[in-house]
């Protein structure tokens, strides 16, 4: 089984924070990246539900949940997550590069190539290129 590269979200900036969101919230947000990048997502998770439940539409938040999800193998819920999140922002490459992974991880290869594939097209990425090979390679599409 392949190593788990993947890469935080970009870090939301704390002085764009919502209107209405708290500083709670923000801290919550440090907090859980935090345990995130430590591989401590059930933590993360006790962190963010919380402030999810006050702000359920907070797009950092609910990434920093998909990534807790992805880090605790609970794929159907982060592939759940990250296909919201990805039809709200199309442009979103950490999200759709994520999902891709979860439904890899979920040996569905050929609903994850399109996503990783428009990932690496979007990032350029080398890392994200390999990740299409490997998917692709596993589908039984490259010799």
């Amino acid at each position: 089984m392949s190593e788990i590269r993947l890469q935080a979200p970009v870090m939301a900036p704390i002085d764009g924070w919502r209107p209405g969101a708290t500083r709670e919230h923000a801290s919550a947000y440090r907090t859980a990246h935090d345990l995130l990048s430590r591989n401590a997502p059930r933590e993360a998770l006790e962190v963010l539900e919380p402030a999810l439940v006050e702000e359920p539409a907070n797009r950092g938040l609910r990434s920093l949940r998909a990534w807790a999800f992805f880090q605790s193998a609970h794929l159907a819920k982060a592939t759940a997550e990250l296909t919201t999140l990805v039809e709200e922002d199309p442009t979103d490459t950490w999200s759709r590069h994520t999902l891709g992974r979860s439904l890899e991880r979920q040996s569905k290869y050929d609903e994850a190539l399109p996503h990783l594939r428009l990932a690496a097209v979007m990032t350029g990425d080398p890392e994200h290129e390999y990740d299409v090979l490997r998917v692709e390679r596993s589908a039984g599409r490259v010799g």
